[in-house]
């Protein structure tokens, strides 16, 4: 149940400095009469302006922090005093105790659950998030409270509103606006869904990437792997043909197939000195000879005074010295050419007893070293074959530890969870939002029947002989004796009942489907265009509601006559400029 047990306001339009209380927490119908002692207080217009309407205005700002009419926030602070304008409501819901203190200069928001204070550091008198946290506790728009709660002459009747705020207003009521909200939360969760899909699917993405680049890698070291068994191979086989080579050599020979190399090489050079000498003794020869004959002719010439360069006469003393000096290299050629000749005789005997070489046998290897190293090589090749043949390919370990570890298994399950829960959101958002859907239809229908069978209660009580109903499309049909009506058709009494009625059924409709509430207002609305059976009509719904609803309805009022229809009065009093009240039965 939602309950308001007492309200304070201080500074609050016509109320003042001194706090004025009003405890909600009774089960009886109070009227609530003015009295202005400004004007005298003694005929109809002193009862005018001494904030009657304050109380309801009050409860409005505590709760939704602003008047059930279009005043101004500012214009709610009263004018005498300026400032330290406060209103504080207390009120129970679900087994919790809550309190609000609202108020303007300065800006005030304090919201209480359990007597500890709600923090929001951002409140400063106007918190949006702190309203809403409110709101969403009542459960309830403000304009559905001037409708449910507190009914003003002010308040815009639900039969003169557009069709799209009626249509609003009862979809609120019957529950409707709830699927709404639930289909905003649905989608939310949905966005939520789709979010978490589209990150399992790049995660999923991400892991088939890496994968492949994972198998492309692999298989770079496959074929890597591949060539180095390969090459492996090809080195035994090479390291084994070598090794095979070298045990053919019969190494022995090889030895001597040097040393005859050696010796052949060595008489090979003998030979090839002892030639270049013969033909260098030969060209000397010869060149000796040449000369000879060239010192004979010119010895000849000189005798027959002769110069052997001009061919001139000659025949001074030097003829003489000149023939001296031919015959002596004459001599000296001839000495020279009968050394070489025993020369030549001596390097031809010697290279005679040489003779022709023979051939040596083929070695294998290119110098003798190489072959006094043939065993050594022999076991560093099979040393060698040895080491490669053991050798284990480095790629294996790669190709296995990539395999099972860097390749990554595919985990499907959480996105096709998330898929199912985002194919079931979408099928309860269409339940929630489809005109068609039959959850909508059902809530309409069962909750139209009791709203048409309390409207229908209330119109008959109240002494309308009209027909309204509410039909299935959320319209309203007017009809009097079968004719069919306008809301503006009524008269003002008519309206008055009709409005009356309406707002009792929707407050019926609402306790049934949400909560109860301790209170209701009814501010003037039986004062004008009320005959004396719908006033009297009125009181009785009034008293029964109070009565078996135990509820604490106030009903705000001109008529002084009414004071003896009930047991309990509220009286306004405005004296000075500010109001204050009092109750003739119990004190507030």
């Amino acid at each position: 149940m939602f309950k308001v047990t007492d309200i304070t306001v201080k500074n609050f339009m016509s109320v003042g400095n001194s706090t004025q209380g009003i405890q909600f927490d009774r089960t009886d119908l109070t009227l609530v009469l003015g009295k202005n002692l400004d004007l005298g207080g003694d005929d109809s217009g002193a009862r005018n302006g001494t904030g009657k309407t304050t109380i309801i205005n009050a409860l409005s700002y505590a709760l939704y922090g602003e008047a059930l009419t279009k005043i101004r926030k500012e214009n709610l602070i009263n004018k005498t005093n300026g400032k330290a304008m406060m209103v504080t409501i207390d009120f129970e819901k679900d087994g919790n105790r809550y309190r609000i203190e609202r108020g303007r200069k300065p800006n005030v928001l304090k919201f209480y659950i359990n007597n500890a204070e709600h923090d929001d550091d951002n409140a400063q008198g106007d918190s949006r998030e702190t309203q809403k946290e409110i709101e969403s506790l009542l459960g309830m728009s403000h304009d559905m409270f001037k409708h449910v709660v507190a009914l003003n002459t002010y308040t815009e009747p639900f039969l003169s509103m557009r069709a799209n705020d009626q249509r609003l207003m009862i979809e609120q009521l019957l529950g409707i606006t709830m699927l709404s909200e639930k289909a905003d939360a649905l989608k939310e969760q949905i966005k939520e869904t789709k979010d978490a899909v589209k990150q399992e699917d790049f995660r999923i993405k991400a892991v088939k990437e890496a994968n492949e680049h994972v198998s492309t890698q692999i298989t770079n070291l496959e074929r890597r792997s591949v060539m180095w068994e390969t090459k492996k191979k090809e080195d035994v086989v090479n390291f084994q043909t070598a090794i095979t080579e070298l045990e053919r050599v019969d190494i022995e020979a090889e030895l001597e197939a040097h040393k005859c190399l050696v010796n052949y090489k060595e008489q090979e050079r003998n030979i090839k000195d002892l030639d270049s000498a013969i033909t260098a003794n030969k060209n000397t020869m010869d060149s000796s000879a040449k000369k000879i004959e060239k010192y004979t002719k010119e010895i000849e010439q000189l005798r027959d005074h002769k110069c052997f360069t001009c061919g001139q006469e000659f025949h001074d003393a030097k003829q003489e010295q000149l023939i001296v000096s031919k015959q002596e290299d004459l001599d000296e050629l001839a000495e020279d050419i009968a050394n070489a000749e025993q020369d030549l005789r001596t390097l031809e005997e010697a290279r005679g007893l040489i003779g022709e070489l023979e051939p040596c046998p083929p070695t294998f290897y290119d110098s003798i070293d190489d072959a006094y190293n043939h065993k050594q090589q022999v076991e560093t090749l099979l040393t060698q074959m040895q080491q490669k043949q053991e050798e284990t390919n480095p790629y294996t370990e790669q190709i296995e530890d990539m395999r099972n570890t860097a390749v990554q298994d595919i985990d499907y399950d959480k996105i096709n969870e998330y898929n199912r829960r985002l194919e079931h959101q979408d099928f309860l958002l269409k339940l929630l939002t489809n005109k068609d859907s039959f959850i909508r239809k059902t809530i309409i229908d069962q909750n139209l029947a009791y709203l048409n069978a309390r409207l229908s209660y209330y119109l008959d009580k109240i002494g309308l002989p009209h027909q309204v109903n509410f039909l299935s499309d959320l319209t309203v049909d007017i009809q009097e004796l079968g004719r069919e009506l306008d809301f503006d058709n009524l008269s003002r009494g008519e309206r008055n009942r009709l409005i009356l009625s309406l707002s009792w059924a929707f407050r019926d409709v609402w306790e049934s489907l949400y909560q109860p509430i301790n209170v209701l207002f009814i501010d003037e609305m039986i004062d004008h265009g009320m005959d004396a059976l719908g006033v009297e009509s009125s009181l009785a719904i009034l008293k029964k509601m109070a009565r078996d609803g135990n509820k604490a309805v106030w009903l705000v009022s001109h008529k002084d006559e009414l004071a003896g229809r009930v047991n309990n009065i509220l009286n306004v009093v405005k004296e000075n400029g500010f109001t204050s009240y009092n109750n003739d039965v119990d004190m507030a």
